[in-house]
């Protein structure tokens, strides 16, 4: 992967454990190919591996993300069966 690619998309985000997951997942899409949303958002890819074009459309703004919202650690009451 390339340093500088990284260092940006870093920045970006904000999070690295964010960042690797996300870039993992995309890698995942574009491996799978086939359908329009596993191909690649940039316009020439030029030779680039599928990490590093995960990076870029991160850095060109074109992959997001969302947060979803934390589980409660609270044990749901009354869903428990007792034997």
């Amino acid at each position: 992967m390339n340093a500088e690619l990284c260092r940006k998309a870093l920045e970006k985000v904000g999070n690295p454990n964010i960042l690797v997951n996300l870039i993992s997942r995309r890698v995942r899409q574009l491996n799978a190919g086939g359908s329009a949303s596993n191909r690649p958002l940039v316009v020439n890819p030029g030779n680039l591996g599928l990490a590093d074009l995960a990076l870029t459309e991160v850095v060109e703004g074109k992959l997001t993300y969302e947060l979803l919202p934390e589980a409660s650690a609270e044990p749901i009451a009354g869903k428990r069966k007792r034997s």
